[in-house]
């Protein structure tokens, strides 16, 4: 009876053991994934600069251009946000870095966690895109952080994200935060993070600031 006892426990001991190697297995996969697919991203930016007509780059700047600096690829500062819908979504000018003066939609506030410390940010949608194919779900989210001016553009960066087809819960996606067009050249207008965007932690993910 005993030999059988502990036979039946070695294999169930077997049997989580390939089960927790399994799940390892997989996590490196998405991992490794996930890695690749920023990596890609960040190439065809780096692509897009140098060779193409929208490059925000002038001429002078290509000729001396090596890429973009990004942090390196945290799975950290990427995160579950619930997404809070304003009861009454009310249209706001945005300060920009010009006199330009476009309106957005606050459409509500996402809340998240990163390092313990609980954050929240504005979401907001762009008036102007509403009509455009596809894009009813895009929300626009600038921000500034304790990285901000230092190692990253002193005028804050910006990611996008997708109101959810069911449910609350968005991704936010630092590793993907990136720098308006006026870090490259100030001929273009950028809005600029209202207060309540100012992050009091260190985003140490996505685009840094912009070195000629």
């Amino acid at each position: 009876m005993k030999a059988n006892y502990f036979f039946t426990l070695l294999l169930f001991q077997l049997g989580i053991m390939a089960y927790v190697l399994k799940a390892q297995e997989q996590d490196v996969s998405v991992s490794k994934n996930y890695m690749k697919s920023i990596e890609n991203e960040r190439k065809g930016t780096n692509i897009k600069f140098m060779y193409t007509d929208e490059s925000p780059l002038a001429p002078d700047q290509r000729r001396g251009f090596k890429g973009l600096d990004y942090f390196p690829v945290d799975k950290k500062y990427r995160v579950e946000a619930i997404l809070v819908k304003d009861s009454v979504q009310k249209t706001i000018v945005m300060k920009t870095s010009t006199s330009r003066a476009p309106e957005y939609i606050k459409y509500g506030i996402v809340k998240f966690e990163i390092d313990t410390f609980h954050l929240e940010l504005s979401v907001f949608q762009y008036t102007k895109l509403l009509d455009q194919p596809n894009q009813e779900r895009h929300l626009f989210i600038p921000f500034r952080d304790e990285t901000t001016s230092l190692e990253t553009y002193g005028g804050g960066r910006y990611i996008d994200s997708e109101i959810p087809e069911e449910g609350n819960v968005l991704i936010l996606d630092f590793n993907k935060a990136y720098n308006p067009y006026c870090a490259y050249n100030r001929k273009y207008s950028c809005v600029l993070p209202p207060d309540e965007n100012q992050l009091p932690v260190r985003i140490e993910a996505g685009e840094k600031v912009f070195e000629e």
